[in-house]
């Protein structure tokens, strides 16, 4: 069974005016997934409460993104992510619901996916490229942490770097990361080089695949075929997929050129990887993307592999 995120809350995580992170993605989504005639569950947003915040962000860093949000002005970093009215309940409903579709796939073994979670540039105590709140990496708490599962493995095909997840787990040899993204000396945040693979007793424990601009389907099998041998080195109890539409061709941020087959390819493998490692326990969340229509078709993909 498949669960897919619904509801009203989550489009409030909308940057207004010629931001292209706004909810016309997800909309174009949802439309997509009512034509599809795909047998899903919905799932109804929920809102991550202060404790489930701070299993990863500092209290002063909440309390600025609280202060930032009464104030309904101003910017949450240096320029990109910035506040309006409300930004920090609509951040926390995006943490509460890939946290709740994680929680459901732990009790029932079934699939879940968030299409407005993946917000993988926020760090413990600040915001960064669009994203206010980390909701994978609370996951990634939440599991290691209060389910005490031995390991999660996170795989992300944003074609951004997942700082926010790579720098905070990069000590951590409980959380096996594997990210494809467009090679950061082309690309915010300018991170997630070949050598960077993990530091202490995390070290060996990440692979970060860097493409260059233009690489295409072929290059991503081949970054993902290697990506799946890693991760079939490890042990882990939870798959957790950031599935960022921005690879794919005609975004218009990246220079990527991926067409939704790419989506397909990794969502199929992974279910099938985690069928093996983990009993199936997989949430996808959507990340980035910024072509609305791209959007729906490589999510569409993705909830056809997973469903």
């Amino acid at each position: 069974m498949l669960y897919i995120a619904r509801g009203e809350e989550l489009l409030r995580y909308s940057f207004s005016g010629a931001h292209p992170m706004n909810k016309t993605r997800l909309e174009s989504f949802y439309r997509a997934l009512d034509e599809s005639g795909v047998k899903y569950s919905v799932f109804k947003p929920v809102m991550a409460s202060l404790e489930e915040l701070r299993l990863f962000h500092d209290e002063d860093y909440i309390k600025f993104v609280q202060y930032a949000s009464w104030q309904g002005y101003g910017y949450l970093d240096y320029g990109d992510t910035p506040a309006y009215p409300g930004v920090f309940e609509a951040a926390s409903y995006v943490v509460g619901t890939t946290l709740g579709l994680v929680k459901l796939v732990l009790r029932e073994g079934c699939r879940g996916f968030n299409p407005m979670g993946g917000l993988h540039h926020a760090m413990s105590s600040k915001a960064g490229g669009f994203c206010v709140f980390n909701d994978a990496a609370v996951a990634i708490k939440y599991l290691l942490e209060r389910e005490g599962v031995r390991a999660v493995a996170y795989v992300d095909i944003d074609a951004h770097h997942g700082d926010g997840v790579y720098y905070e787990f990069e000590e951590d040899p409980r959380v096996i990361f594997f990210d494809i993204h467009q090679d950061g000396r082309t690309l915010y945040p300018g991170t997630g080089f070949r050598y960077e693979d993990g530091r202490g007793a995390g070290k060996g424990k990440k692979l970060n695949i860097p493409l260059p601009p233009g690489a295409g389907d072929v290059e991503f099998k081949n970054a993902f075929d290697e990506g799946l041998a890693f991760l079939e080195k490890h042990d882990f109890d939870f798959v957790l997929l950031q599935c960022g539409a921005d690879g794919i061709e005609g975004d218009p941020l990246t220079r990527l050129e991926y067409s939704p087959a790419s989506h397909r390819y990794a969502a199929t493998a992974l279910r099938k990887l985690a069928a093996e490692k983990c009993g199936g326990r997989i949430v996808a969340m959507g990340g980035g993307g910024y072509n609305p229509e791209n959007v729906a078709r490589a999510w569409m993909e993705v909830v056809l592999s997973l469903a």
